[in-house]
């Protein structure tokens, strides 16, 4: 017995389609749609169709959002790419790249805010006024209190 040829891919997909094959809901691809990450094409019936190639947009994007890449830095790159094709895995590693460094620099930073905690918590003081958590880069508190004139 034959069997029948595979259905040709849909080149486009509902809303929710997309909501649905991408697992985010309907109303983040709304929210994705309308701070520009994606894109649709309006069909005769005035209804939104996406480009298959939007899944994988909404796959960097939860992935970035995953790891707390802000949603303006995910815009910044993902408007680097062309919307006329999904994004290439050449494409991904120029996104990891770059979010990779931000991530190892938010690492460091939070490492450091953790080792300030453990001393701050071992001295006792919880000064609101010299505490480096609190105030932290506090460079005017050598000159004592009250307010000080930055020129």
């Amino acid at each position: 017995m034959a069997q029948a040829p595979p259905a040709p891919a849909v080149p486009f997909l509902t809303v929710g389609e997309l909501a649905r094959r991408s697992g985010v809901a309907v109303s983040a691809i709304h929210f994705y749609e309308a701070k520009g990450l994606i894109r649709s094409l309006r069909s005769d019936g005035n209804q939104r169709r996406f480009p298959r190639g939007m899944l994988r947009r909404v796959a960097i994007i939860k992935v970035a959002q995953r790891t707390g890449i802000p949603l303006a830095d995910i815009k910044r790159a993902l408007d680097a790419l062309p919307f006329d094709r999904p994004p290439s895995p050449a494409d991904w590693e120029r996104l990891a790249s770059v979010w990779k460094n931000d991530l190892d620099a938010r690492i460091a930073q939070l490492k450091g805010l953790r080792d300030q905690l453990g001393d701050c918590i071992g001295c006792g003081c919880l000064s609101m006024e010299r505490c480096p958590l609190r105030n932290p880069e506090d460079r005017l508190a050598a000159e004592g209190t009250g307010p000080r004139l930055l020129t």
